[in-house]
């Protein structure tokens, strides 16, 4: 076996946590993945995975490795490719980052197209809130909602979201509904806090086309999407958020607007990839997929 195949066997042994299953899944018997493992761990002198009877995992010195080759199978399949015959079925794994809520209301559900399209792709799929660091978690592409501020990486604006202030009715119902944005200082807020700074973001409004920034109070602070507009279902306060995804809510009057003058300015939705001149066949086609997928939603 060579050292990419060993370094592949490895790769799915740690993604699996298991022998067993790493070896069911690349058609392998059980003893050849056990042996290339061991084979590399010998010939580069540190011990990458603990085994236990229950499970496998990284050890320190694994975790790093398993980034390097992450990122080197990734370059090796983009190589590849540059050359293959028949670039409209490419192969191999796409990792992909997506804020939470669009990857439960929008991406997911539409994948069984992009899998029909493209059978022979497999996507490794974080859904998460957070900022991603591209190239040091060999991450392909995310979408962002958002400026970009790396200027290091390529973002293929898609379109808006328009944002608004809404609130569950039963929080209305106790609380009152806000008129001004003096009226806020007696009602409470669901924070966000960044993944970055650990920071609150403030309550955005607009004043003369520029944005401005309330700190308001509240009891409790998220940093997921579905647990921000969870804590407002459950009345823990006002939100301000994506109208998309909130058309059911608002018209069944669970949820209701506030204060439609004064919304936060739309978040501007990104694909973003590291800049690459030659973006891999297998990267390009999610790309233009998810571009088409998510412009047909926002504007």
């Amino acid at each position: 076996m060579d050292r990419i195949q060993t370094m592949e066997v490895f790769s799915r042994v740690a993604e699996l946590g298991s022998f067993s299953r790493a070896a069911e899944q690349l058609n392998l018997p059980p003893a050849t993945v056990t042996n290339a493992v061991q084979a590399l761990e010998k010939h580069i002198g540190v011990r990458l995975l603990q085994r236990t009877t229950r499970k496998v995992t990284l050890t320190d010195e694994g975790i790093t490795y398993l980034e390097r080759c992450t990122r080197l199978l990734a370059e090796f399949e983009d190589v590849e490719a540059l050359f293959q015959r028949d670039q409209l079925q490419p192969r191999g794994v796409i990792r992909v980052d997506l804020p939470e809520r669009l990857a439960h209301t929008t991406v997911i559900p539409a994948l069984p197209d992009f899998f029909a399209r493209y059978p022979n792709l497999r996507i490794k799929l974080s859904a998460t809130d957070r900022f991603i660091d591209l190239v040091g978690e060999a991450v392909d592409c995310v979408v962002r909602a958002g400026p970009l501020s790396d200027s290091t990486l390529v973002a293929r604006r898609i379109g808006s979201m328009e944002q608004i202030n809404c609130a569950a009715k039963s929080y209305l119902d106790r609380y009152g509904r806000p008129q001004t944005l003096g009226d806020l200082q007696h009602h409470m807020v669901v924070n966000f806090f960044s993944s970055r700074t650990g920071r609150d973001l403030g309550w955005e409004y607009m004043e003369d086309g520029e944005p401005r920034f309330l700190k308001l109070p509240g009891q409790i602070s998220v940093a997921s999407s579905e647990a921000y507009l969870a804590s407002c279902i459950a009345g823990l306060g006002l939100i301000q958020a994506p109208r998309f995804g909130l058309e059911e809510l608002l018209e069944s009057g669970a949820v209701e607007e506030v204060l439609p003058d004064y919304k936060p300015a739309p978040l501007p939705v990104s694909v973003v990839y590291a800049h690459n001149k030659h973006l891999s066949p297998r990267v390009r086609v999610f790309v233009d997929w998810i571009a088409r997928l998510l412009a047909d939603r926002y504007t």
